[in-house]
């Protein structure tokens, strides 16, 4: 397996979420993990259509739930379907803090993997599943 080589390349893959309150949880996001709010549309009544959330050099793209052809494919929130998102962090125990302090619903408290990372689980308000972690790949670096 051969790693990639471009270590200052952008990020390529972006989760999406649909949430039926994404204004509220814009808001959420922001104060429980840290996200920052990169871009914001919404129609001419208000709802979000999309936004985008950085944290470091990631993000994740959110909007409202509704019956289009994307909300077909991917359900409706708290449908989780296996599908969750992990997201490395320096300082997990902050992370958890902050986490638990925002009401998020902790479904595994922090636990140390026998991969070496310590981490976390837990569900935002709309049921979509957060992992938190020391573990951290790179994809430029051979795995070990």
């Amino acid at each position: 397996m051969t790693a990639v080589t471009t270590p200052a390349e952008p990020p390529r893959i972006y989760p999406t979420f649909r949430y039926r309150d994404a204004a509220y949880m814009i808001g959420w996001l922001v104060d429980a993990f840290g996200f920052i709010v990169r871009a914001r549309y919404d129609d001419d009544a208000g709802m979000v259509q999309h936004a985008e959330l950085a944290l470091g050099s990631s993000m994740i793209m959110i909007g409202t739930a509704r019956d289009d052809g994307f909300g077909k494919v991917v359900g409706w929130p708290g449908e989780n379907g296996g599908k969750a998102t992990y997201i490395a962090v320096d300082d997990v125990e902050a992370m958890f803090a902050s986490a638990e302090a925002a009401g998020a619903t902790i479904l595994e408290t922090l636990v140390e993997r026998s991969y070496g990372s310590r981490e976390f689980i837990c569900a935002d308000p709309e049921g979509n599943v957060w992992s938190f972690g020391t573990y951290w790949p790179k994809a430029y670096e051979p795995a070990d």
